[in-house]
């Protein structure tokens, strides 16, 4: 008899009304909308056998269809709204497939949108766990509690005086205690939610009374419910060194050593914009700031150059100005680069592209790690390793300048 492989269902729930940060499940995060990178992570997963999104809007259905999720059915609106819980999303996404399909799946994955920034192996890892377990009704994904509860108070409302929140037996004062006398306590996180279906239809419940946890590295704890949780997070998949999973390719971190750093000029060393006089002489605004970070550079022997297809005199200029070598005019870099390196006999792997735009992208996969400006083209930042904080002509330049200056050692 042959064993039959479990109906592994992810669901994503992804409403339309997000007030702290509008239109959030489908903003550009990182390259990405952010509800992209759950539906990767179930898509990605050996078990999953569908991945889900349950939304009440048209516009994130879409959005959602074009990463490769499933959107068999809009929510309605009454569990779409801003206290609206798990588990009537749950039951209705569980009736509403066996109603119009017949499908019943044997474990049920919850991935939120708000916590994208998962380990590429913890879907797999979870399920597995869930698989070995049958008694079990849950999995949740927890970390190590940040601050641990034993040591939390509350305050009496009528005398005023505190009380330890959580009594410890044998510890008579355990907000006294030191820490490693005290028991391990756990956060669940955001990130994956294993359940058996009949705890959501039969018990109400989206954990059941028998739950495991799946542990999770505290460095991918991340819940994006306000502005700057959104900013720390893209932080981290930038900067994070974190193996995560990621919709399209996998980013590359920045090489341990460097060769050659190589620049785009206009749109990295400029904003982009050019300045025309009644005479056709055109002119640019440059950064300081950014002439001080290649100072620094060159100083330090970190090679550096730019490849720009701008023809006008401006950019030989600020370049000479700068002690910068340049190559300009050139239609095709991609070819241009891959000579270079070849005849100056230097290792790729060891080079980063700083660019901005789309002619800039067949560079990328010729260096060992390709970066753009802030405001780069949207198909570039798709397509990079690392998106900068700042924009072109407007510190970005520095900004690569002293990351390296910091953290990267030279052959030279």
């Amino acid at each position: 008899m042959v064993n039959r492989k479990p109906e592994v269902m992810v669901v994503i729930p992804a409403r339309g009304g997000s007030k702290g940060i509008p239109r959030k499940n489908i903003r550009n995060f990182a390259g990405y909308p952010l509800i992209a990178y759950s539906i990767q992570a179930g898509l990605d997963s050996k078990y999953v056998t569908r991945t889900i999104i349950s939304t009440d809007d048209e516009e994130i259905a879409e959005v959602a269809r074009n990463h490769g999720a499933e959107v068999p059915f809009l929510r309605p609106s009454e569990f779409a709204q801003d206290k609206s819980l798990d588990l009537p999303v749950f039951i209705h996404a569980l009736q509403a497939l066996k109603e119009k399909e017949g499908y019943q799946p044997d474990l049920v994955v919850q991935l939120r949108p708000t916590s994208p920034i998962r380990p590429v192996t913890l879907v797999d890892d979870a399920i597995q766990l869930m698989l070995d377990h049958p008694e079990a009704d849950s999995v949740r994904g927890v970390v190590p509690s940040g601050q641990n509860p034993h040591k939390m108070w509350k305050i009496d409302p009528q005398s005023g005086w505190m009380q330890g929140l959580i009594p410890v037996e044998g510890i008579e004062e355990p907000y006294n205690a030191p820490r490693q006398q005290l028991p391990d306590t756990y956060w669940q996180t955001g990130h994956i939610d294993v359940i058996r279906p009949y705890v959501i239809l039969e018990q109400n419940s989206m954990s059941g009374k028998n739950i495991l946890p799946v542990m999770i590295d505290p460095d991918f704890t991340v819940d994006i419910d306000k502005p700057s949780d959104w900013v720390r997070a893209e932080w981290l998949v930038w900067y994070g060194g974190l193996e995560l999973v990621t919709p399209g390719k996998r980013r590359r971190p920045m090489p341990e050593k460097i060769d050659l750093v190589v620049f785009d000029f206009d749109g990295v060393m400029t904003d982009d914009r050019v300045y025309v006089d009644e005479n056709g002489c055109e002119m640019i605004a440059a950064n300081r700031g950014d002439g001080m970070g290649l100072t620094l550079l060159r100083k330090a022997g970190i090679p550096a150059m730019v490849l720009s297809t701008e023809k006008n005199p401006v950019v030989s200029a600020r370049c000479r100005k700068l002690e910068l070598p340049v190559i300009q005019g050139v239609e095709h870099k991609a070819i241009v680069l891959r000579s270079y390196l070849q005849e100056n006999q230097i290792n790729p792997e060891n080079v980063i592209f700083v660019g901005n735009d789309v002619n800039d992208i067949p560079c990328f996969p010729l260096v060992g790690c390709a970066l753009v400006v802030a405001d780069a083209h949207p198909q570039a930042k798709n397509l990079a390793d690392l998106v900068l904080q700042h924009n072109g002509g407007n510190g970005a330049v520095r900004e690569v300048c002293d990351w390296l200056l910091q953290n990267v050692r030279t052959t030279h």
